[in-house]
């Protein structure tokens, strides 16, 4: 396999470059654009960007807010009964 990648002569040596490596050549320089421009484009791409978004409708707003908002009361009542039945237990424990 490393033979027919190059990496090695039919006798097992390491194979020697066949073409000589191409000169690098310089990345040509882009006119400098001013700070302004640069966030002018930005905030151009951030509004493109926000138009694609699929914004939600009210209901849906609405009806997110209460699941969470009825999870949020559910969880926070399940915690405190737990709480107060350890607190219960571990002073039933170790009476003083």
């Amino acid at each position: 396999m490393m033979q027919r990648q190059g990496q090695l002569e039919a006798d097992g040596s390491a194979a020697t470059r066949r073409t000589p490596p191409q000169p690098r050549t310089p990345r040509p320089t882009v006119q400098a654009e001013s700070r302004g421009s640069k966030i002018a484009e930005f905030f151009r791409g951030v509004r493109s960007e926000l138009r694609q978004v699929a914004w939600p409708t009210r209901p849906e707003v609405t009806r997110s807010f209460t699941v969470v908002l009825g999870t949020l009361v559910v969880m926070v009542g399940l915690i405190f009964l737990l709480n107060y039945a350890f607190n219960h237990a571990i002073l039933f424990l170790f009476k003083t």
